[in-house]
């Protein structure tokens, strides 16, 4: 016998865990049904070639950019 597993405690379950646990036992199809929801909000084809269209376009910005531009007099 080790003398590690001895002293071992039991392994946590936090209460939250315990109640998710719970909650995909009683309703399995809840993580189909995430997935789902995943992919509508996040999961979406990338056009490429108007995302490297709008990457070049883009105009660069000033360091401080709300500072006038100063004309200077030449006199």
């Amino acid at each position: 016998m080790n003398i590690l597993s001895f002293f071992r405690r039991p392994d946590y379950k936090s209460e939250a865990t315990q109640f998710l646990d719970q909650l995909k036992a009683a309703k399995p199809e809840l993580e189909a049904q995430q997935r789902q929801g995943r992919e509508l909000l996040w999961d979406k084809a990338v056009d490429r070639q108007a995302w490297n269209n709008y990457r070049t376009a883009k105009v660069a910005q000033k360091p401080y950019v709300y500072q006038t531009s100063v004309i200077s007099d030449s006199k």
